[in-house]
C-alpha cells in the first residue's frame, strides 16, 4: 500500500508489483491445476487486468502469505473465486482475535488486531465454514494450524467464535471465545473476481 498526499493509504500497486503478483499467481495456478481443473489462466488474468481493486486485494492476501489462487468459477456471475491456499494458516495474519467487540473487550494482554477487520481492510472475506471444507476436499490444510471461519450470528451474540484444522485426516469445527487469540491461529481469506 502506498501513501498519498493526504497521507492516507491508496489501493493502486506499482507496475513493478503488479507484474510480479501476476507472476506468481500465473506460476501457482499452473502448478496446482487439481485446484481449478478446465479453467484457463489467460482468462483469470483478463479478469483480473479489468478489475485492477482485486488485484491490490490478492496482493495483500500474498504480502500476508495467504499464497491466493483460483479455486472455482461461478458461471452464473462470470466471476472466479479464490481462496488462500498456503500450508498453514497465513502467517502474516496469525496471532488475532475473532472481531472488533472481541478486541475491545479484552482488558489485558490485546492482540495487535482481528480477523473481521483485517479481512475487510484486504478487501476478502473470511471463509465460511462450507467454504473451508470444499477448501479441505482439494488437498490438506492447516495440519499443524488452525484458521477462523465466519461464525454464525447466535454463536458470536453469546460471546463465542468458531475455527477449523485439519487433524487425522478429517476437518474439525471448533468454538472460542471470541477474544481469545493464538501464534497458530489466523484466517484464510476468499476473494472474487
Amino acid at each position: 500500500m502506498t501513501e498519498n498526499e493526504n497521507g492516507g493509504h491508496n489501493k493502486d500497486l506499482s507496475l513493478e508489483q503488479r507484474d510480479e503478483l501476476l507472476e506468481e499467481l500465473k506460476a501457482r495456478f499452473e502448478k496446482n491445476s487439481h485446484r481449478h481443473n478446465g479453467l484457463e489462466w489467460d482468462q483469470v488474468q483478463a479478469k483480473l487486468d479489468a478489475h485492477p481493486d482485486k488485484l491490490w486485494s490478492l496482493h495483500e492476501m500474498e504480502r500476508t502469505g495467504g499464497e491466493p489462487d483460483v479455486v472455482g468459477y461461478d458461471k452464473e456471475n462470470d466471476e472466479y473465486i479464490f481462496y488462500d491456499c498456503s500450508a498453514e494458516s497465513p502467517k502474516g495474519r496469525r496471532s488475532v482475535c475473532y472481531d472488533r467487540e472481541a478486541l475491545e473487550s479484552r482488558k489485558k494482554n490485546k492482540p495487535e488486531n482481528n480477523a473481521m477487520d483485517m479481512a475487510a481492510a484486504m478487501g476478502i472475506e473470511l471463509l465460511t465454514e462450507e467454504q473451508y471444507r470444499d477448501l479441505q476436499k482439494l488437498e490438506s490444510f492447516d495440519l499443524k494450524t488452525s484458521s477462523w471461519v465466519q461464525t454464525p450470528p447466535d454463536i458470536r451474540e453469546r460471546g463465542g467464535a468458531v475455527f477449523c484444522d485439519c487433524r487425522y485426516g478429517r476437518v474439525f469445527l471448533y468454538h472460542n471465545g471470541a477474544d481469545s487469540y493464538y501464534g497458530a491461529r489466523g484466517f484464510r481469506g476468499s476473494l472474487r473476481v
